[in-house]
C-alpha cells in the first residue's frame, strides 16, 4: 500500500523546517488539502513524500 505525507517547508526544502499536514491514500488528495489551505506561497514550498507500507526488504 502506498501513502502520500504532506509537508509545507521553506524554500530550501530543509527537513528541520518540515511541518506535518497529514498522511493520505492518493497524491490528488494531498494536492487538494495543500490547496485549500493555502499551503502554496512564495516564501514555502509544499513536499509529498511516498511512503510504501508493508513491504519487506532483505538487504
Amino acid at each position: 500500500m502506498t501513502l502520500f505525507i504532506l509537508y509545507q517547508t521553506d524554500t530550501w526544502k530543509s527537513k528541520a523546517s518540515r511541518i506535518f499536514f497529514g498522511i493520505f491514500d492518493s497524491r490528488n488528495k494531498a494536492i487538494d488539502i495543500a490547496k485549500y489551505y493555502g499551503l502554496y506561497c512564495s516564501c514555502a514550498e509544499v513536499v509529498i513524500e511516498e511512503v510504501t507500507l508493508n513491504q519487506f526488504e532483505d538487504n
